[in-house]
Formats: structure tokens, sequence, C-alpha cells
């Protein structure tokens, strides 16, 4: 009692006392409810991030973009989300993660509309920025809420796969509802969908969602303004790299300032009393190797979305619906893995599923290396993408457990902004690489007098090539992981 009595008389920790008892009834209330409203978000996040891709056509014919500028449409949307989401992290622990949660919630769903309602190409270009400023906000909340929400090492093993399992599988669904949308409305459609769960979100989030403890400490705005100034010249440098070539001085200028700019940032890192994003993150073995694998993975995995949607509508042609539902035994088998890695991953660990999982996501991205301009989708494209939903399942649904189970309440907000920072900048990075291969083959192939179809043939199985080496390279960190998961306490 007597203890009692000194912790309430110090402001300091009577404040944070008060926080833990508000937190308590709205943490055992509906932790199931509280999951589904986290999961809704980051679907919509995830989602907005592929579902405009079959609708570029159409926003290119009604507001009148340029080949180059129609790009944007998807770039703005990276660039702002990926080069923030390290400041967005932070900024959650330090402010409210829920307080962020709602606040980059609320900017989202009021961009979407806007987004929706545009009438020329500087208006959708200035919506998709603020897109990116609400996901960057909302997106490491995600994570940190989930840890917060889930105290039980069990509920919350189960949690983080499930997660786990919806952000892979929001790419390929993003595809599905985009062909259905634009194929029964308008590309406007793809935006608007965001409308009612960003309201429902808001709307349930308070009840059902606690505010974790804040953790007090000063803002690393040196630290803020380099990483976020690092990332977007790397993302932006790889993006222009992909749309001008790899000798485009505006690209080489960005891509060696960002990586100036971030080597000072890890220097800041390393001297600062409370670090944007804390180095002892990646000091254990099991976590360092997710984010790595977080990073290689989407690299690798890019080119299934975007050039096997290409070779959908330009090869195959199918319509903007029957892509989107090309792409639904990919999700599918992606999603119905991680319902079962709660049960697998406290028997086995992270490491058999990792090495599995990254083995068998090299076989599909060989074997689409084989495809040609008489393809079918059965078997040419369908067996591919059912090994790539079972690897990715397999190999990246564990990771979110691997990195988040273990990390000090503290510290989750910022572990989830560099996990999503990883995710993003690996998507960019890998996409540009791609492109430029995909380019140059398909350049060769039609100086040799190649057959249109071969041009574009020959450019995407070159992309794939490159993938599958990227691929490897996430079984080679998939061998690094130890047997059974860490049980220690984040160091």
């Amino acid at each position: 009692m007597l203890a009692e009595s000194k912790r309430r008389e110090s402001p300091s920790k009577g404040f944070l006392l008060a926080q833990h008892t508000l937190v308590r009834p709205a943490r055992s209330a509906a932790p199931g409810i509280a999951l589904a409203i986290i999961l809704t978000c980051q679907l919509m996040l995830m989602v907005d991030a592929t579902v405009m891709n079959v609708a570029l056509p159409r926003i290119q014919a009604d507001l009148g973009f340029s080949p180059a500028g129609l790009a944007w449409v998807l770039n703005a949307y990276t660039l702002v989300f990926g080069g923030l989401l390290l400041l967005g992290g932070r900024a959650g622990d330090l402010f409210g993660r829920r307080r962020l949660f709602l606040g980059g919630v609320a900017l989202f769903t009021t961009a979407s509309l806007l987004g929706a309602l545009a009438d020329s190409t500087g208006w959708l270009l200035a919506a998709r920025i603020l897109q990116g400023l609400g996901a960057a906000a909302a997106g490491p909340s995600t994570l940190a809420l989930i840890t917060s929400t889930f105290t039980d090492p069990r509920a919350r093993t189960k949690a983080l796969s499930v997660f786990s399992g919806v952000a892979s599988a929001g790419f390929a669904i993003g595809l599905i509802v985009g062909g259905l949308l634009t194929e029964w409305f308008s590309w406007r459609a793809v935006l608007l969908i965001n409308l009612p769960f960003g309201l429902a979100i808001l709307a349930f989030a308070r009840r059902y969602i606690s505010e974790p403890a804040r953790h007090p400490a000063r803002l690393d705005l040196p630290g803020a303004l380099t990483a976020t100034a690092g990332t977007a010249a790397l993302v932006y440098g790889f993006l222009r790299a992909a749309e001008a070539g790899w000798s485009d001085p505006a690209a080489l200028v960005a891509l060696v300032a960002g990586a100036l700019v971030l080597a000072a940032f890890l220097w800041i890192e390393t001297r600062t009393a409370d670090p944007l994003m804390p180095l002892r993150l990646f000091a254990d073995r099991d976590r360092a190797a997710g984010y790595l694998n977080f990073f290689f993975g989407p690299m690798a995995m890019m080119s299934a979305f975007f050039f096997l949607t290409l070779f959908l509508q330009e090869i195959a042609g199918y319509n903007a619906l029957t892509t989107g539902f090309a792409f639904l035994p990919l999700a599918a088998t992606l999603f119905a893995v991680s319902r079962l890695m709660p049960r697998w991953l406290p028997m086995f660990g992270p490491k058999p599923f990792a090495i599995s999982g990254t083995l068998l996501m090299v076989l599909g991205l060989v074997w689409l290396t084989r495809l040609s301009a008489g393809s079918t989708y059965v078997p040419d494209l369908l067996g591919p993408m059912i090994l790539l939903g079972l690897g990715c399942g397999l190999a990246f649904t564990p990771l979110n457990v691997v990195i988040m189970s273990t990390v000090r309440p503290a510290d989750a907000g910022a572990a989830g902004g560099v996990l999503q920072t990883m995710q993003q900048v690996g998507a960019t990075v890998g996409l540009a690489v791609l492109v430029t291969v995909a380019g140059s083959a398909s350049r060769s192939t039609a100086a040799a007098g190649g057959a249109p179809s071969e041009v574009l043939v020959d450019g995407m199985t070159a992309a794939f090539t490159m993938s599958a080496a990227f691929a490897v390279l996430t079984v080679l960190v998939a061998l690094s992981f130890r047997r059974l998961p860490s049980r220690s306490s984040a160091g």
C-alpha cells in the first residue's frame, strides 16, 4: 500500500498508471473484434498498393495521363508510404499508437474520396500522396497494437500469423478487387471502396482498441529527417531508374544521395539516447534474418504480380475482371497456409518453414521462366501460382511472429515501421531492377526481328529469371534461422 501511494504521488508515474487502467477494460473486452479492425486496416493499405494496377488503362483514358506519368499513380503512393514508415512507427511509440492509427486511417479515407473525385492528373496524384501519408501513419501501428492487445504468447502468435497472411495476400487481393470494380463500375470505385472500411475502422476502433501506455522520450528529429529523406531518395531513385534506365543522371544522383543520407542516419542512431530505429532490434539473429527476408522476398514476388498481370492482359487477352480472378488460387493458398501456421510454428520453429517456403518460391519463379506466347492458364500459370502461394505462406507468415513476438513494448512501433519499410523498399527496388531487365531483353528480341508477343514474353521471362535469383537469396537467409523460435525478450 505504501508503494502504491508513492506511485500515485509521482506525476509521471501516476500518468502512466492512469493510462494502464484505461487500457485494461478495452484490452479484455473483445480482442477478436480488435484484431478484425486491425486486419481490416492492414488489408486496406496493402490492397491499395496493387488495386490500381488493372485500372490504369481506364485512368489513362479518362484523365489523359502520359505513359510515363501513369506510372506515378502507383509510385506516388509507394514513395510516400515507404519514405515515412520509420517516422510513423516511432511517432506511434511516442505520441500514442491508437491516436496515430486513427489519424492515419482518417487521412487515408479522406484521400481516397478525393482521389475518386479527381478530374485531372495533378488532383489524382496529390490524393495518392495523401493516401501514402495516411498509410505511413497507420501502418506501423497495426503490428504494435496487436502486440499490446494480445499479451498471451500463444494468442499473440496466432494473431500475428493471421495478420501476416492477410498482409501477404493483400497484394493479390488488390488485383482481384481492382478487376471486379473496374469491370463492373469504374476506376473510381477502386478508391471509393476504401470509404466504408475506413469509416467502420474509425467508428469501432475507439471502443475496441486500447491505447497502450506511451513511452516518454524525445523524438529523434535528426534521425527522422535523415531516415525519411534517405529512404525517399532511394525509393525515388529506383522508381526513376525503372522509368528512364540505370544511366539516367537523376536516378544515379538520387541513389547515391539516398545511400549517403542513410549512412548518416545510422551514424546518428548509434549516438542518440532515443533513436528512431533502435539498432538493438537487429541484435537478435532471427529478427535480423526476418528483416532481411522481408526485403528480399518482395523483391522476388513483385515480378509475379506485375508481369503476370501484363501477361494475362497483353498476351492471353484477359479483361480486368478475369485477370483479377486469375490470381485467386495464389491468394487463397497463401491465406490457407497462414491459418495453419499458428498451430505449426510453436512445434517446429521458423527455420523449416522458411527454408521449404523459399525453395517453393524459387521453383515457382523458375517455372514462370518457361512461359511462351502460347502458354495457357492451366498448367503454365496455375501451377506456379499455387507454388508461390504455398511458398509465401510458409516462408513469410512466421516472420511477423519472429520479429514482433519478443520485441520490447517501447520498441513495438519502431519494429513494425522497420518491417514495413523493408517490405516497401524491397518491392520498389525489385520492381525497378526487374523492369530494367525486362526492357533490355525485350529490346534485344525486337532488334533480332521477334514478333511483338515474343518481345513482351522474352522480357517477362528475363524478369522472372532475375526474380528467381532474388528468391535464392531468401533461401540463404532462411538457413540462418535458429531451429526453435527465440523465447528471450527483445534485446
